[in-house]
């Protein structure tokens, strides 16, 4: 962006927003949606359709303040053992409902710290995916470290397991932000654990970076970035901005609020990041992320086929995306589905229905908000979409619906043009460089469920 903002620009784009990682969003989920659905959607998925696995692992070996991810502290290797076998075994449910032999070109690991599982429960998990799926010879298959806590012998571990991707939490190397935050992490022991991730053969590394965190600045965020730029030289980034959720997760109420940067200075710590990471050759992609010219990511965004999921910005195009372990979500055509949220709450389902999937709440998808869907996934990866054009590929009633959405957007369109944020041609709609932070700003203007002012979401800024 390059200048201050004015306080009205400010005022005005303020609030709370989605992270639309889905469309419609987790917020609309209720118990009205559950395993009948799930299960119904699942044995519907054509014989021979690509389906995407995510596995959500719930554990840490310590919480950091600012996390909003459903995870807890377990130490207990039996415990951690267990939790693997009733992923194994969700695995077995999901796909005696999808049939045997479905193509699975992406696997996920999430969590929590994923790595908390013993290295034989890890091994026993693939197999368990590679019996029951095809599982291609060029599948992207990534997971999500901490270095803190990574074993000296779990790189091997995953490259054997097939493993070609990895995402390290870094956050900020400022020693007073790590203290305030609870995540004491140091360069060296970051350094040596993406050292042991290239010589284990594993090709891509992603870094995660946060701004907004209690005691930035704008020249702490630049140093950090700059020393994992340069000293780590990741494939990807991931740059976000912290999201303050006390009401959420409890945790993040023993950080020091009155040192958390407001709307401004999170806007130019972002600017910074933003700069350092270019000026080192990344490209920009999407909201939040950055990738070297020749990664896939920045391929397939110059190419126009990235996509946006529950785990951010891919390469993936299934159309099905399944979840398994507690909390996790899946994604179909019809609808969305999460498990339990709560592990405890999850085994009892796992118990309750011996062949039935413990998923807890949902919803259903309309053709309109498939719609809408897509115009929101457009905007969030491509950074410009034509309702219009996305809506006439659909018939004359999509037409007329889209419409009337981009009347009802048009003030604010109209508005964002003259902040310099969009371009409009006709209903061609361009989200500028300088508008490329408040790109969910746009996004919003064709969620039908946002009521600006109401609802818990992450601040807009």
């Amino acid at each position: 962006m390059g200048t201050a903002l004015s306080a009205d620009i400010l005022l005005r784009y303020g609030g709370s927003l989605p992270r639309y990682t889905s469309y419609p969003t987790a917020a609309q989920f209720d118990a009205s949606v559950g395993a009948a659905q799930a299960e119904d959607w699942l044995r519907a998925v054509p014989a021979g359709m690509p389906v995407s696995l995510y596995l959500h692992v719930p554990f840490c070996d310590s919480l950091c303040l600012f996390c909003g991810c459903t995870t807890s502290v377990m130490r207990d290797a039996a415990g951690r053992a267990a939790y693997a076998a009733l992923l194994a075994d969700e695995l077995r449910r999901v796909a005696a409902l999808l049939g045997p032999g479905h193509p699975v070109r992406h696997v996920q690991w999430g969590g929590g710290t994923p790595s908390a599982l013993p290295a034989e429960s890890m091994r026993m998990v693939m197999e368990t995916i590679r019996g029951l799926f095809a599982v291609r010879a060029d599948s992207e298959i990534a997971i999500e470290l901490d270095p803190r806590a990574l074993p000296d012998d779990y790189p091997d571990v995953l490259r054997a397991q097939g493993f070609n991707r990895v995402s390290l939490g870094v956050q900020d190397f400022d020693p007073v932000v790590q203290m305030a935050c609870g995540r004491i992490q140091s360069r060296a022991r970051t350094e040596e654990c993406v050292a042991q991730i290239r010589r284990a053969g594993i090709r891509s590394v992603n870094i995660d970076l946060i701004y907004g965190l209690p005691y930035q600045t704008v020249g702490s965020v630049g140093e950090t970035a700059a020393t994992v730029a340069g000293a780590l030289r990741p494939d990807r980034l991931a740059v976000f901005g912290y999201a303050h959720v006390p009401w959420k997760q409890k945790r993040q109420e023993l950080l020091p609020e009155h040192a958390l940067p407001g709307p401004a200075e999170r806007l130019a710590q972002r600017e910074r990041i933003d700069a350092v990471l270019r000026a080192a050759g990344y490209r920009g992609v999407g909201l939040d992320h950055y990738a070297r010219p020749d990664d896939m990511l920045a391929r397939a965004a110059e190419a126009g086929t990235m996509r946006r999921n529950f785990q951010g910005y891919t390469v993936d195009p299934a159309p099905v995306l399944v979840g398994v372990g507690a909390s996790a979500i899946s994604a179909f055509p019809q609808g969305m589905t999460q498990n339990d949220v709560s592990t405890a709450s999850y085994i009892r389902r796992m118990a309750a229905r011996p062949d039935g999937l413990p998923v807890a709440r949902g919803l259903c998808r309309s053709a309109e908000d498939r719609l809408r869907g897509e115009v929101i996934e457009r905007l969030m990866c491509d950074l410009r979409v034509d309702p219009l054009a996305l809506a006439g590929r659909s018939g004359q009633a999509a037409s007329v619906q889209a419409a009337g959405w981009f009347a009802q957007a048009g003030p604010a369109l109209r508005q964002a043009a003259a902040d310099g944020f969009v371009t409009l041609d006709g209903s061609m709609i361009r989200v500028t460089e300088a508008g490329r932070p408040f790109l969910r700003h746009i996004a919003a203007l064709f969620d039908a469920y946002h009521r600006p002012g109401t609802g818990r979401h992450a601040a807009a800024l």
